[in-house]
């Protein structure tokens, strides 16, 4: 009798052993052994095609050569490994390979505070600062919204979802429309300006206004430029420090570096964390105008922040990606062929589908949770790791590596086509 352990006698034991908080697993119930650039392997031999992307931390792809070889090279140096917020080699050179290639260029003045190595942590300290910095309490966040799940942080998402789970009431955030949340004749930023200026509207005074330009979990949501120039402003008019989560959509997925950027914005505080690293090594910063910088040392700190590979990971991400404006007008045009075959897709196959994105992350919007957990199911099957999102699932969130090659590319999207297809026919089969 043969003694080889089954892939799903593994999988049993994973479900034996962890807990039932596990999510990835169970969407995609197979086990990785291998992954390389945007294709990941299963121990039975299957390759897939990654449009998830570490869910937006692996930027530059799996095992990025260049970025690994630089990693393999310290490690093997027996240079500090983990060092506190002691000051290292490491720390210095990407301290001033950011400061000159990404904020200099760009004509911005921040400093660097590493916090521990969550996006939620820095979240926490973006939070924590502007209610230091203007001695008020209320954060205005937005519909759809998504900033982390600890305490902090998830008291300002709009997910009841993530704010049930918590178990205790959560305050000091106040939910606004986001742009478009009204319908596309709505000016929902004149609408928060109103209920801000006005002394008795209810709404307490802001520490801060914490936004994403693109809604990622909240279902891909676009602000338009527009929209976004008059938060910024509010947030002048009411004395609120402009937070901007770039968690997700910084280093590079909207086609520039910041996803801010396309506004001209000028951010109070910028939060980073996800693809900072380079090579999915856990690794998240703020960045704060200089003027608001007013922590006392060790008021905000973490046993894990600023860890050294990750730094020299991020630095040599920079190095590869950054010195030039090439590879941001790849970004820019791989996205527009996404787009264009996502929406050719939606108009072929109707049932009032739509596509909303900028540069290489895009939702598809199903408008019905059962048709995109079909098609999800479907892809995966076929060969396409693709994520859902939005309140109620129904959005499949496109996150291809920034690198990835036009072929994988086109047929990933095939395989999606192709699930898709067989997710309307079995909508429509009738119940026995």
């Amino acid at each position: 009798m043969d003694g080889a352990i089954t892939e799903s006698q593994k999988m049993q034991a994973f479900a034996a052993l962890e807990s039932n908080v596990r999510s990835y697993s169970r969407l995609f119930p197979t086990i990785f052994s291998g992954a390389q650039g945007s294709i990941m392997s299963t121990e039975g031999g299957r390759k897939v095609i990654d449009f998830l992307s570490g869910a937006g931390a692996l930027n530059y792809g799996h095992n990025n050569h260049a970025i690994k070889a630089a990693v393999m090279e310290y490690l093997a140096s027996d240079a500090v490994v983990h060092g506190l917020d002691m000051a290292t080699p490491a720390k210095l050179e990407f301290l001033q390979t950011f400061s000159s290639v990404i904020l200099q260029e760009r004509g911005l003045r921040y400093r660097l505070q590493f916090t521990g190595p969550t996006g939620a942590d820095a979240i926490e300290a973006a939070l924590k600062l502007s209610r230091k910095v203007t001695g008020r309490q209320n954060i205005v966040s937005f519909t759809h919204g998504y900033h982390g799940l600890s305490l902090g942080a998830v008291a300002a998402n709009g997910s009841r979802f993530y704010r049930t789970a918590c178990g205790i009431p959560l305050s000091g955030a106040t939910f606004m429309p986001y742009d478009g949340y009204l319908g596309p004749e709505i000016n929902t930023a004149g609408y928060l300006r109103q209920m801000l200026l006005d002394k008795s509207s209810g709404v307490d005074s802001p520490a801060a206004i914490l936004v994403e330009t693109v809604q990622g979990e909240g279902g891909v949501n676009v602000a338009r430029k527009e929209w976004l120039e008059s938060i910024q402003t509010i947030a002048k008019e009411v004395g609120a420090i402009l937070i901007v989560d770039d968690v997700q959509m910084g280093c590079g997925r909207t086609g520039e570096f910041f996803s801010f950027e396309f506004a001209a914005l000028s951010p109070d505080i910028v939060v980073m964390s996800k693809s900072l690293s380079g090579f999915g090594l856990p690794l998240s910063m703020l960045l704060i105008k200089e003027e608001l910088d007013a922590w006392r040392p060790g008021e905000h700190t973490g046993t894990f922040r600023g860890n050294n590979v990750a730094l020299v990971a991020a630095t040599a991400a920079i190095n590869l990606y950054w010195r030039s404006p090439a590879f941001s007008e790849g970004i820019q045009r791989m996205g527009e062929v996404i787009r264009t075959r996502l929406e050719a897709i939606a108009s072929e196959h109707g049932n009032n589908f739509s596509v909303r994105g900028r540069g290489m992350v895009f939702g598809f919007d199903c408008n019905l949770a059962e048709i995109a957990q079909t098609t999800a199911r479907e892809a995966f099957d076929k060969g396409l790791l693709i994520e859902r999102c939005g309140p109620d699932d129904q959005v499949l969130k496109f996150l291809p590596a920034l690198t990835i090659d036009f072929e994988t590319l086109n047929r990933g999207v095939e395989i999606f086509e192709d699930a898709l297809v067989e997710a309307l026919k079995q909508s429509r089969r009738p119940v026995s």
